[in-house]
């Protein structure tokens, strides 16, 4: 428990600021850009390279490469050296070519994801996927990177180069909006060579991130040669354990189409409601996942990797145990705060410049929706790591696609009944439902796999802390209660104050109530901030 701590916080320090540095970065987009017509174009044209990153690399890596450069680290002779040197060496190659490909075919990678854009809006939503989509072979590069330091447990850099990315970004936003001004807000108005701007520096900060990743390989010992053998890059091997993964993610970006084409028809027609509240709901919902649990995941699925080689599965169950109750010190309390606060959190975020303070409290009517999905999608994401750690890439396949096909499925029904101006809260409200009901068939089958997964103490672990997070609950909503009948509506200084009272005393409560209901991954938590504070 007390290497994951140290090794989890490493991660989640970087993870936060990283967090941080974004939401200042969607600050200034959503003030330099609003979140109607020109929000969900900069935001449909952002979403493309990542959606093809996902296809071809991102899933691959943490349910594949890992396992096999660990495994190439115990059985290769040099330490398996050459095979990360080759593997990096293809990757760099193969996202090039895929980014040239994928500048020409904007236009029609713009069509996947929209309906019936035409004229100005889909001419702006093209020139910046041409702009933005360079970053793919550069994303590569760093995410091998960020693999192969997590197999030598270098967690930092991995955590940390994001944050110089959103730097460079945030830099970008401001000299745009300074420039540019309100000519920047207008799909009418904005230029090429502002969206030239808007679009490379978006590309600049990727760049930067894989050049820290690149020098913090080298720093870990790592020297690049290129290697272009294919026959020792063990790429049948990696086919055969990576096509599910990939039918997996295929799956997932054909459900990201349907809500990314949903969310855009609703944006159509109410300005405001459409794919950008969607997307920085989003953001927000996945920072204490992107804090607590991808911290807490990368540390694990080495781990449990290793000890799955060696036929240690006690210890497999042991770490994901771990890793759950850990998860869940901090994400159930949150949960619970962003289904109250949520807009009181996205006012002062996002209520500036071309965003109003009505489209504002919309992105947080969003956030608390997504609340409701918190847990189960945590849980989800690490039970997916143990089918990972066996090697095994098609059981997440078929808990993947299940999951995804009803999401697709309670989406489609909600946008059906829902009026246009409810639509992305009905989006999130089938994301939630979908990840709870696949959390339930993914832990029986994971179960089956080890022996059990100590189902009854997780259980009871978890229901101890709801019921040391309720309290919490109830202050935040006598708080939000108090301001309202004392203040009238949401401005910036009300929503301070109710996240200041109901959120910031609201967790001093929980962390209170939790110590004193001995919950130990709280108690381990605050003797390690204590002894930090001590020193």
């Amino acid at each position: 428990m007390s290497r994951m701590l140290r090794a989890s916080a490493v991660m989640a320090a970087g993870t936060m600021v990283s967090r941080v540095t974004g939401f200042v970065r969607t600050m200034a987009l959503a003030t330099a850009i609003g979140t109607a017509g020109m929000g969900d174009a900069y935001n449909t044209a952002y979403a493309i390279p990542y959606s093809i990153l996902d296809l071809l690399l991102l899933g691959v890596l943490s349910s594949v490469v890992v396992p096999m450069i660990v495994r190439a680290h115990k059985e290769d002779p040099d330490g398996g050296r050459a095979y990360e040197q080759r593997l990096l060496t293809i990757a760099t190659v193969a996202l090039a070519v895929v980014a040239l490909l994928a500048v020409v075919a904007a236009p029609l990678l713009i069509d996947l994801y929209t309906t019936g854009w035409s004229g100005r809006k889909l001419d702006v939503a093209v020139t910046l996927a041409r702009f933005i989509l360079p970053q793919l072979a550069f994303f590569g590069i760093g995410a091998v990177a960020g693999a192969i330091l997590n197999t030598r447990d270098r967690f930092a850099a991995p955590m940390w180069a994001p944050v110089l990315n959103n730097v460079v970004v945030i830099g970008v936003l401001i000299a745009y909006l300074v420039v540019f001004g309100d000519a920047g807000k207008d799909l009418a108005r904005v230029t090429d060579g502002q969206l030239a701007l808007l679009g490379l520096g978006t590309t600049a900060g990727i760049v930067a991130q894989a050049v820290v990743l690149v020098l913090a390989l080298r720093r870990a010992g790592f020297t690049f040669t290129p290697r272009f053998g294919l026959r020792n890059a063990r790429l049948g091997e990696m086919g055969k354990a990576g096509i599910w993964t990939i039918g997996y993610v295929v799956v997932t970006q054909l459900g990201f189409m349907l809500t990314a084409n949903l969310a855009n028809r609703a944006g159509d027609a109410v300005d405001g409601h459409g794919l950008s509240p969607y997307t920085y709901a989003f953001q927000l919902f996945q920072l204490p996942y992107g804090v607590i649990g991808v911290s807490v995941i990368t540390a694990a699925l080495p781990r449990m990797s290793r000890a799955v080689s060696e036929g240690r599965f006690a210890d497999v169950r042991s770490e994901f145990g771990s890793s759950v109750r850990l998860i869940g010190s901090i994400m159930v309390p949150v949960s619970l705060l962003l289904m109250v606060l949520g807009p009181a959190i996205t006012v002062p975020i996002y209520a500036h410049g071309a965003t109003p303070v009505q489209d504002a409290v919309y992105i947080g009517n969003v956030l608390q929706v997504y609340g409701l999905g918190l847990v189960p999608f945590a849980v989800f994401q690490l039970l997916l790591r143990v089918f990972y750690s066996f090697g095994d890439t098609r059981t997440p396949v078929y808990v993947g696609a299940a999951t995804t096909m009803l999401n697709a499925l309670f989406m489609w029904i909600l946008y059906q009944v829902l009026p246009y101006a409810y639509t992305v809260m009905g989006l999130a409200f089938a994301y939630a439902v979908a990840y709870a009901l696949g959390a339930v068939v993914a832990w029986w089958l994971a179960s089956r796999r080890v022996q059990g997964l100590g189902g009854w103490q997780i259980g009871m672990a978890m229901t101890r802390m709801y019921l040391a997070a309720l309290p919490t609950a109830v202050l935040a909503l006598a708080v939000v209660w108090l301001v309202q009948i004392a203040f009238g509506g949401l401005t910036f200084l009300t929503s301070v104050i109710i996240l200041v009272v109901g959120g910031g005393v609201g967790m001093l409560l929980y962390l209170a109530v939790a110590h004193r209901m001995r919950i130990p991954e709280v108690n381990s938590i605050v003797g390690m901030v204590a002894g930090r504070l001590g020193r």
